[in-house]
């Protein structure tokens, strides 16, 4: 009986070892069907895909990538824009926000610890890193079931065992998050990262889905300009909406918090196509899937005239202060600042946004009094003195979001090709009449650049719709810096 029960727990053991073993090692799921099984018929697609890539180089540090996850062969060349900017760059922990395609769960599954295996080898998890997240809140969990299926990570780390050494992965996949989820999640984030400028973010995406090419185009193209934009809750709304589309959109829009948490708030679209462009199958009825590639990073010096976010925050509470002083005692808030950059005088607008709805927009194109004061008097007329809408009251300031454009010096333009939308604030003079858009008119409307200009000759200047045509009208661009109080909660 003795010599038995040693068996038996010889067996127990071994059997032990086996599972834990089994545990940490993360098999392929599509190698062979997403990509070649083969690892040097791998090696030599991927590097290919990297040396046919040629994408603009950022001027400052990257620290993330924007990537599609389909088969490689659809979807490889698009990736390969923005690996090509990381390779050989000394990242030590890679984190891949992913989603779920085939397993249905809310929040955030991080996959603890072991290794991902591929046919180009094996890639060990940073389990210290997964362990601070996990142990952080108890709605970021290690789900098994999230990553037995999936694709989505797994695409990306092929190609970074092609373009990175002596790194370790941190695999997310994302299940449906509201928006605070992600904001909480990009706050854990941001806390265990600190100041590491070894660390890279890859969300993990594909764009349009559905059966009609030409509408692949418009809604790829208004979903690239919030990416563009950094504007992670339009982005995260417009998803919601419908009217938008990334299967990737929750990772893509904590990677967007994150990012600008850090001070990285510039994003490039590197090169962006579709299935039907890739197969040359371009016919409606045909299932087209968008792809594109991006890239965040930090400029290596910032703009002498760009605020701080102690003076953004400051604009802020200056103009919920402000209407609020007024609406309780009809008169303005008196203030006096000493800070250089908020006495220059500067354009800006105050809009006020209720439940995700314009509430009230005004403001000053050129400045004609310092920024603060500019902020101050906008905020008030932004709540009283809007004709679209009704005063705001007291009451309702609670629910009411405060959101500021300080505007840069108009530049007049001899061609509206130099107009960036998205980019680009326009107003446009003939006579005594102008108008005006801001820069996000064309991120929120999706508008073409016909359309954009033609609605504001018709709808804010009084001109006709074409008058934007005619050489006596005249045109000026502007650039503006947004912020909102939800970006600092």
């Amino acid at each position: 009986m003795c010599g038995n029960k040693i068996i038996c727990l010889a067996v127990l053991f071994l059997n032990f070892n086996f599972l834990v073993w089994a545990q940490e090692i993360k098999q392929p799921n599509v190698a062979g069907s997403f990509y070649p099984a083969d690892s040097r018929e791998l090696a030599s697609m991927i590097d290919n895909f990297l040396d046919n890539a040629n994408p603009r180089a950022p001027k400052g540090s990257i620290f993330g990538i924007i990537v599609p996850h389909a088969g490689l062969g659809f979807s490889g060349q698009t990736a390969a824009f923005g690996y090509k900017l990381i390779k050989d760059k000394a990242y030590k922990t890679v984190i891949i926000l992913a989603p779920s395609h085939y397993y249905s769960f809310n929040g955030v599954s991080v996959y603890r610890q072991g290794k991902f295996n591929t046919p180009l080898g094996s890639v060990e998890i940073d389990s210290d890193f997964t362990q601070k997240l996990l142990d952080k809140d108890k709605d970021i969990i290690f789900d098994q079931e999230a990553f037995a299926k999936e694709h989505s990570v797994e695409v990306e780390v092929v190609f970074l065992q092609r373009v990175l050494k002596d790194f370790k992965i941190v695999p997310v996949v994302m299940g449906d998050c509201d928006l605070t989820v992600c904001q909480k999640f990009a706050d854990m984030l941001k806390e265990i990262i600190l100041d590491r400028n070894d660390v890279l973010i890859v969300v993990s995406t594909d764009m349009y889905h559905g059966y009609d090419y030409d509408e692949a185009d418009v809604i790829d193209g208004l979903t690239l300009e919030y990416l563009k934009n950094m504007d992670s809750r339009g982005l995260y709304y417009g998803l919601r909406e419908g009217k938008l589309q990334l299967c990737g959109g929750f990772p893509a829009v904590t990677a967007i918090l994150l990012s600008k948490s850090l001070g990285h708030e510039k994003l490039d679209v590197l090169d962006h196509t579709n299935s039907a462009v890739v197969t040359g199958k371009k016919v409606k009825g045909n299932w087209t899937v968008g792809y594109s590639s991006c890239v965040i990073d930090k400029p290596e010096s910032e703009d002498k005239n760009m605020l701080s976010v102690e003076q953004k925050k400051k604009l802020l509470d200056i103009a919920r202060s402000s209407l609020e002083h007024y609406l309780k005692t009809g008169k303005k808030l008196p203030l006096e600042e000493t800070d250089p950059v908020l006495q220059k005088e500067m354009g800006a607008f105050v809009t006020l946004n209720e439940n995700h709805d314009l509430r009230g927009c005004i403001g000053n194109i050129v400045g004609r009094q310092p920024l603060y004061l500019t902020v101050r008097d906008m905020a008030v007329e932004s709540g009283i003195g809007d004709p679209r809408f009704s005063q705001v009251k007291l009451s309702e300031l609670k629910d009411i979001e405060f959101e500021i454009s300080v505007l840069s010096p108009l530049e007049k333009i001899d061609s509206v090709d130099k107009i960036e939308m998205g980019k680009h604030g326009v107003l446009v003079k003939k006579g005594f009449n102008s108008g005006v858009f801001l820069p996000q008119v064309a991120t929120d409307t999706g508008w073409t650049k016909e359309e954009f200009l033609s609605n504001l000759c018709s709808q804010k200047a009084g001109l006709k719709s074409d008058a934007w045509k005619n050489k006596d009208t005249e045109i000026y661009i502007f650039t503006a810096e947004v912020f909102s109080e939800n970006d600092f909660k």
